[in-house]
């Protein structure tokens, strides 16, 4: 039998567990998927002594960077982002174990955004630096989208909430929301921008999906703006991973 997994901490809200062992099971796959939580990253080493059978491995917070250092090689999105939430383990000199990063974030999120850009979407504002966001951003480059970080604190590579002026809404008609403002069970809650100045050009999409619809997005469809939450991306990096770990 296969097997799979996931490392972070917490892990008691992950989605991954539920569904690929549901995958497994419709499809008939012989693979289990199981959760390692470690409240250190320096128990990784032990969860790769203990599962020799492990074949690959989700990442989540708060170890999507942690992890690089502890990694044979990682792959070119993966690099470029800073990031890495799937390791795909392989054989190699000796049979020794190689273990490779990559970040299936980056996927999930440009085949769930693409198909509602269009000519008028140019540029874009990432709300949040996380690292989701590093995701996103590398994703609207390579789509061609020019983005500008926003930040609660003023920082080098970013403007602040208070900067966004009509000026700016007017130029930057996609709008993506990174930070975990109006997350379940802060409903009412949702990232300070001028939302009086959202036109039916512009496009917001939410890394969030839990509620279906956030404030964000709510705000966004009363002045006619196109609104879209995270739960595509989520399913499709979670698809992409599987892809990875097969390849």
């Amino acid at each position: 039998m296969q097997k799979y997994g996931l490392i972070g901490y917490p892990l008691s809200h992950s989605f991954s567990k539920a569904y690929f062992n549901q995958k497994f099971e419709i499809e008939k796959i012989d693979a289990e998927y199981v959760n390692f939580e470690i409240p250190n990253i320096k128990e990784f080493k032990n969860v790769i002594k203990e599962n020799p059978d492990l074949c690959g491995l989700n990442v989540t917070l708060p170890y999507k960077t942690q992890i690089i250092p502890l990694l044979d090689d990682i792959d070119e999105d993966a690099r470029l982002i800073g990031a890495v939430n799937v390791i795909k383990f392989s054989k190699g000199f000796f049979g020794k174990t190689k273990l490779k990063g990559y970040n299936s974030d980056i996927i999930g999120f440009k085949k769930s955004i693409e198909p509602l850009l269009n000519d008028t979407h140019r540029k874009a504002l990432i709300l949040g630096t996380g690292g989701a966001s590093k995701a996103v951003f590398q994703g609207l480059k390579q789509m061609g989208v020019g983005a500008t970080f926003v930040s609660r604190k003023p920082q080098d590579f970013c403007i602040t909430y208070n900067e966004i002026t009509p000026k700016t809404m007017e130029k930057y008609t996609v709008i993506i929301n990174t930070t975990p403002v109006g997350m379940f069970p802060n409903i009412n809650e949702c990232p300070d921008i001028p939302y009086d100045l959202l036109t039916p050009n512009h496009l917001l999409y939410d890394l969030l999906y839990n509620p279906d619809e956030t404030l964000f997005m709510k705000k966004g469809k009363e002045q006619g703006a196109v609104v879209k939450n995270g739960l595509e991306m989520l399913l499709l990096q979670a698809f992409a991973a599987w892809e990875i770990w097969q390849k």
